[in-house]
């Protein structure tokens, strides 16, 4: 194929400033795109008919927009899967209540158990993100309770703490020996 005319037969001896003989011009153009729900880092969504022209007056092919999920600051993601940490007082994880947790749709309620341990996971299923080609299939919402110990007590809480320790104990409290010994733990 000639380097001149690309195979038209005729060519311009001064090339367009604009276009340089393409026949095209290059333009900034501002679009909006319709980001499907479930798309991650790295998914491309096309556009059809947006691309570089098509030769020889052929249609114009797609333009391809490469996503980037950023971070979200309560969820982390995992393919489809989803992770959270909920913080619960300790008078939630040792006598029970009901939670709100935060999902990708809105807040669910949770029955947290009497007896519940740090760290405790749990799995919400179907909470997860959609899948970007099937929006019927959804990963999951793993959840961990993360029970939260006070920094600061008033006098009456550490007191009722001190009583619960003797109950738990058997009618000693081994945070009220370790106060004796350093006398003033609870001034």
């Amino acid at each position: 194929q000639c380097s001149q005319c690309k195979g038209a037969g005729s060519y311009y001896k001064e090339k367009c400033a604009s276009c340089y003989g393409t026949g095209y011009q290059t333009v900034r153009k501002k679009i909006a795109v319709k980001i499907p729900a479930g798309v991650d880092s790295g998914n491309k969504v096309a556009i059809g008919g947006l691309g570089e022209p098509g030769g020889n007056g052929g249609p114009r092919g797609d333009l391809y927009v490469v996503v980037n999920v950023s971070s979200h600051p309560v969820f982390e993601r995992e393919d489809l899967n989803i992770f959270s940490t909920v913080p619960i007082s300790f008078a939630t994880a040792a006598l029970g209540a009901t939670i709100k947790i935060q999902t990708i749709d809105g807040y669910v309620d949770y029955d947290v158990k009497p007896g519940t341990q740090p760290n405790t996971k749990l799995r919400l299923r179907g909470k997860g993100v959609p899948y970007y080609k099937n929006p019927q299939v959804r990963g999951d919402q793993y959840v961990t309770l993360r029970v939260v110990v006070p920094e600061k007590l008033t006098k009456e809480q550490k007191d009722a703490l001190v009583e619960f320790d003797k109950a738990m104990n058997g009618g000693t409290s081994q945070v009220e020996e370790t106060a004796k010994k350093k006398k003033g733990l609870f001034k």
